[in-house]
C-alpha cells in the first residue's frame, strides 16, 4: 500500500531533522520546494509512478544523443531538425502507456484526489 501524504511529511519532517545539519544546503532546497514534491498525492494513483520519473524524457534525449553523435558534422540545422523529430516519433511508439488513463477527464474536469484516491463531493 501506498504511504498517505500525512506519512510522507511525517517521512519528510524526519529527514529535515536527521540530516538538516549535516547538509544544510540539500535540506533548504528540499524545504523550500516541499508543496510542488508533494503534489502527485493529489493525482489518483495510478499515476503516481509516472509522475514521479524522468525516465520517457532520459530515453527520448539518448535516443536523439546517440544518433546525432555518429552523424556530427555533416547536418544542417535543417536536416538535424528532420532527424531528431523522426527519431522522437520513433522512440514514441516503444514508450510505456499511461496507467489509469480513464482518470484524464476526471483531472481535467478538476475533480479532487486526496491521497490518490477520489474524493466524492457530498450535498449539504
Amino acid at each position: 500500500m501506498a504511504a498517505t501524504k500525512k506519512e510522507a511529511i511525517v517521512a519528510f519532517d524526519l529527514f529535515v531533522e536527521t540530516y538538516g545539519v549535516k547538509y544544510e544546503r540539500a535540506v533548504k532546497k528540499l524545504t523550500k520546494d516541499r508543496e510542488v514534491l508533494l503534489t502527485f498525492y493529489d493525482f489518483p494513483a495510478e499515476h503516481w509512478k509516472h509522475i514521479r520519473t524522468t525516465n520517457p524524457i532520459e530515453s527520448v534525449f539518448a535516443t536523439v544523443r546517440n544518433r546525432t553523435r555518429k552523424t556530427k558534422g555533416c547536418l544542417s540545422r535543417k536536416t538535424a531538425l528532420a532527424m531528431v523529430y523522426k527519431l522522437m516519433m520513433s522512440a514514441k511508439k516503444k514508450w510505456r502507456k499511461l496507467d489509469g488513463k480513464n482518470r484524464l477527464p476526471e483531472i481535467i474536469q478538476g475533480v479532487e484526489f486526496k491521497d490518490g484516491i477520489k474524493q466524492h463531493k457530498h450535498a449539504t
